[in-house]
């Protein structure tokens, strides 16, 4: 390859482009089809193109190509930088035998499998007055758990939670032992020391000591919350179908009218667009309502990946995302509303990827999973903050949220908030262990147990979502992905105190998404995530800020919000009529399934929200 010219080397650069995005394109639509149940979707499909893309990813043909090219003499320092990036992402899905590549197929085949039977899961409640079984799907027990009056109506929606354990647990134990098998054939010493690995780019004692320092951080915290709560309210709150209820179901219930689920769009774009945040020229699809036989959890994930071609043409992210939203149940235009900053932010991250090539830009390894929800969670925890909710959270009528109304769920649950960080540490811990386990040891029943003991150990009680509830822990491109959350939780805690100090506040500063797009968001997997934090923040990531935040001073805290909401309230929503989705210079498509409600290709933003906000009337119509 020394005698290759620039021209050979960018030519073969543009060739991996090019097969890279058709191969993972094909993929992502069937990814979409299967996970929202789309007319025609097909699991052997979805089977098919990830084994004819990752056969693309492990091809050792493939990788000593890129390494060849990496050689030339003819090699610029760009093309070197863009192969290297290549060689990153093969090398995350090399496969050391064939035997490894034929189990990791049968794999695929496998993990598909048990995603469909999961969707297809008739999951509900007994009606604890009627003894009559009535469909329900995750989203709605939750929902229930969390605002129902009714005590056995909340444990029985528990009971159907705790029913998809051991539905998924058998085959999950299978695909355990699979995952292993390959990992330490390709020599890692399990699965989860593969995933941490290749996903961010340290290993996993690494990562259990960031997190175990972290656990044992909040560990008196949990205590003292876990015995105040009691204290409070009695032993009976601390039952998991009971103390979301306890601690905050009445206040969501007088929250629920300033969180409107048929306004919630118009919020996240509005605010998004005050922050300066723009999706350069993105096709957002949004399908937010939930459905029977629906994936059980929010994502966002990207069919094209964003990249700039060596002739300079431009090449626009398409962006799939989807929440769970019931419109007709209480808290479900709160919880609309924060997935939509959340999954939002993701697609507001990778479409401002500005690198010459999809590798840089695909949620896969060896994109960080922490780097990738920092970015989310950073703009979500907005949702909380009264800076944010004075200027958003309005009635129907355009009532402003009350401040008694703030101060009284910040007084109920300011000092419980480490319930939330402790429940994201359970999954990791359970998804280490499981990986641990010795093979003749991973059985259905021992991973039921394992689940229920990692509750009690890092919960102090068994949790309101089973472990084994969460979808991340079945499919491939999710498992082991969990500690990313954690990660994330503690970069934002420190990003919003870097950018409180230097500019004194975020909410509808336009600033903010100018720093984010060319700090966070440039680079893409370019760089490495805590090399990234420590670039924005000038500090190492730590857990300081996270931990000093959640033993903040009620009083302290209710000061300072006051202020925020006073200022929020006076000044109002930097944009109220303006077409938002030119400002965001994007297309948003509001689907429901196969169905396309409204597109603003044709039609405005706000008349697309009008429409939209028909639709929900027709389709979920309120009931007396």
């Amino acid at each position: 390859m020394a005698t290759s010219t620039a021209t050979e080397v960018q030519t073969f650069i543009d060739k991996m482009n090019t097969d890279y995005d058709k191969l993972h394109k094909d993929f992502e639509d069937n990814f979409w089809s299967t996970k929202m149940y789309l007319k025609g979707n097909s699991g052997d499909e979805l089977t098919r193109t990830k084994n004819v893309y990752e056969a693309f990813l492990r091809d050792r043909d493939n990788l000593a190509a890129v390494r060849s090219h990496m050689e030339s003499s003819a090699a610029t320092d760009e093309h070197k930088r863009i192969l290297k990036c290549m060689e990153r992402t093969f090398l995350c899905y090399l496969m050391e035998s064939d035997e490894a590549t034929k189990l990791k197929e049968e794999l695929t085949g496998l993990e598909s499998e048990l995603e469909m039977e999961r969707n297809a899961m008739k999951l509900g409640y007994t009606d604890p007055k009627t003894n009559e079984f009535k469909e329900a799907s995750s989203v709605l027990l939750r929902t229930t758990m969390s605002t129902n009056d009714d005590e056995s109506l909340r444990k029985a929606c528990y009971e159907g939670m705790r029913s998809i354990s051991s539905f998924v647990a058998p085959k999950l134990a299978q695909i355990a032992k699979m995952r292993n098998k390959i990992s330490r054939s390709n020599g890692y010493e399990d699965y989860y020391a593969y995933k941490i690995q290749v996903a961010e780019g340290f290993g996993k004692e690494r990562l259990f000591e960031i997190l175990d320092d972290l656990e044992q951080s909040t560990r008196p915290i949990l205590e003292k919350a876990r015995a105040k709560l009691a204290k409070e309210k009695g032993e009976a709150a601390l039952e998991p179908w009971n103390m979301r209820y306890t601690i905050s179901g009445d206040v969501i219930k007088q929250m629920d009218p300033y969180f409107p689920f048929e306004e919630s769009v118009s919020a996240w774009a509005r605010s998004f667009a005050a922050m300066g945040i723009e999706y350069k020229k993105s096709v957002m699809n949004l399908d937010l309502c939930d459905r029977d036989k629906k994936y059980s959890n929010g994502f966002c994930h990207w069919p094209q990946c964003p990249y700039t071609k060596s002739d300079g043409t431009v090449i626009p992210c398409v962006t799939n995302f989807t929440s769970l939203a019931v419109p007709t149940a209480v808290g479900s235009g709160h919880t609309a509303l924060a997935t939509l900053m959340h999954e939002g932010g993701h697609a507001a991250a990778f479409a401002n990827i500005d690198q010459p090539s999809p590798f840089f830009a695909q949620e896969r390894p060896p994109m960080s999973v922490a780097y990738a929800e920092t970015q989310s969670m950073f703009l979500d925890s907005l949702v909380s903050d009264a800076a944010w909710l004075g200027r958003y959270a309005t009635s129907k009528e355009g009532t402003v949220i009350p401040w008694d109304l703030l101060k009284k769920q910040k007084e109920l649950t300011h000092d419980y908030r480490v319930f939330a960080v402790r429940s994201m540490l359970i999954v990791p811990y359970f998804e280490k262990a499981l990986y641990e386990l010795p093979e003749e040891e991973m059985t259905s029943e021992n991973l039921q147990k394992i689940a229920d003991e990692i509750d009690m150990k890092l919960f102090g009680g068994m949790t309101a979502r089973p472990c084994l509830s969460v979808p991340h822990i079945l499919a491939d491109e999710s498992s082991c992905y969990y500690q990313g959350y954690i990660l994330a939780e503690m970069a934002v805690f420190q990003t919003r105190n870097h950018f409180l100090n230097k500019y004194g506040c975020i909410t509808d500063n336009d600033q903010i998404g100018k720093d984010l797009a060319e700090t966070y968001w440039k680079p893409g997997n370019s760089e490495g995530f805590l090399d990234l934090v420590q670039k924005m923040t000038g500090k190492p990531l730590l857990a300081e800020d996270m931990v000093n935040d959640l033993k903040q001073d009620l009083q302290e805290n209710l000061a300072n919000e006051e202020k925020d909401y006073k200022e929020a309230v006076k000044a109002g929503p930097k944009y109220t009529n303006e077409d938002v989705t030119k400002l965001l210079n994007m297309r948003m498509r509001l689907v429901h399934g196969d169905d396309c409600i409204a597109d603003t290709e044709n039609l405005s933003f706000f008349d697309a929200c009008k429409k939209y906000k028909d639709w929900i009337a027709t389709a979920f119509p309120k009931k007396d």
